[in-house]
């Protein structure tokens, strides 16, 4: 570029425009690798976290009849109140918890909305979020986006990855303002039974901390492990706010419904955020939602036991190739050891994509603890899960035999 005495100019960057708190965040572990394999068909993906149920047809037929009918403008900011009141019941029958739906529970676009808008809600720059390692890898850059500091708390394979009392008051300092659950655990499958709850909720109790309760996958939960909800525990839920939603156990990812539910002040000031920014969640996937509360507990039910079943099927498909596994008794991953193959998560996971042509994701990803580890989802069908385990146990044969 010539500036007006005809002399060369070097053009500005448009990257110095950006945020410097946006710009040096780094892309997301999961979504870069997997670009690298969207391409190939010959690769067995367990990798994201998607059910391989479509979600079933009378909730699609129930936004499709609602399309027919012209109902295509917005909602109330906060959510239909048939769906508030619907998911107030489903809350209250299933985990034992009760929420107002007029003033305590909020529709969001999809449960990742939801943590967005406590964080922001909520953080004064500077103050410290206690987050479990290894996590869901969106926790991090969402708090350090809205003002606030990720203080990691490792968690570890001996111990079932569970959070315990002591781990998190080695960790709390005078910032510590709020502490992030994500039980059952993405990515370890670790679940917290009420007695693992209770001397963490002291410790809350003693610090003074607001809880984000991520419960995404409280439905998918095994062996007679019924998920606890932290809200349920006495004296937490007027601290907690609990984040859920429709993705996981309804198979309705792309439809982005989610919900927080919290003390009326915690939800009035979201809805603020929430009314600035998106309005309200859309109506269709609000019609679909309600349809899966009302109508589609069975389904859910159908699609949680074959959850189990592949459940099953990995760790001890694991453990025959080899490689350490605890059982993970929520969610739908297997998080493995790959300790002993002498590679790193990273290096492990390229050599399984190129060489045997199966796509995990490497642990280190998802935070402290995860190094050594290999995120593996078993939401595919059994036939992929059988070869996918066929593949690496000739990979780590091969290594093994150097």
């Amino acid at each position: 570029m010539l500036n007006e005495e005809g002399a060369q100019v070097q053009k500005k960057s448009m990257e110095s425009y950006l945020a410097p708190l946006v710009r040096d965040i780094a892309p997301s572990g999961i979504r870069k690798f997997f670009d690298l394999v969207s391409a190939n068909k010959d690769i067995i993906t367990l990798g994201v976290g998607e059910p391989d149920f479509v979600t079933p047809w009378h909730v699609r037929e129930a936004c499709v009849y609602s399309l027919e009918r012209g109902r295509t403008g917005y909602t109330s900011n906060a959510g239909t109140p048939e769906l508030r009141e619907a998911i107030g019941q489903y809350l209250y029958d299933s985990f034992n918890v009760a929420y107002e739906p007029s003033n305590q529970i909020l529709v969001t676009v999809g449960g990742s909305e939801a943590i967005d808008l406590a964080l922001r809600a909520l953080i004064v720059p500077g103050d410290e979020i206690l987050i479990p390692e290894p996590c869901y890898i969106s926790y991090s850059p969402i708090t350090t986006i809205g003002g606030g500091i990720p203080i990691g708390i490792e968690t570890n394979a001996e111990n079932g990855f569970k959070l315990t009392a002591e781990g998190l008051e080695a960790k709390i300092t005078p910032k510590s303002k709020i502490l992030m659950l994500c039980y059952p655990s993405n990515p370890t499958g670790a679940i917290m039974t009420y007695e693992d709850w209770l001397p963490i909720a002291k410790v809350i109790e003693k610090h003074d901390l607001i809880v984000i309760s991520d419960e995404i996958y409280a439905e998918l939960t095994y062996s007679d492990s019924k998920h606890v909800s932290f809200s349920s525990i006495p004296g937490m839920k007027e601290r907690t706010l609990l984040v859920s939603g429709f993705s996981k156990a309804f198979a309705m990812t792309g439809w982005r419904m989610g919900y927080v539910c919290a003390h009326e002040d915690f939800i009035a000031a979201m809805l603020k955020i929430h009314q600035y920014t998106v309005m309200c969640a859309p109506v269709m996937g609000q019609v679909a939602a309600l349809e899966a509360l009302t109508n589609g507990l069975r389904e859910k039910d159908r699609m949680v036991e074959s959850y189990n079943q592949r459940r099953r099927l990995i760790v001890q498909g694991f453990r025959d190739i080899g490689l350490d596994c605890h059982e993970p008794q929520g969610a739908f991953y297997a998080f493995p050891s790959i300790q002993e193959t002498g590679l790193s998560s990273d290096e492990f996971a390229q050599r399984l994509l190129v060489e045997a042509k199966v796509a995990a994701v490497p642990g280190n990803v998802f935070g402290l603890g995860g190094e050594g580890f290999l995120r593996c989802s078993y939401a595919t069908s059994v036939a992929q899960l059988s070869e996918a385990l066929e593949r690496i146990g000739g990979f780590v044969d091969h290594l093994k035999k150097g």
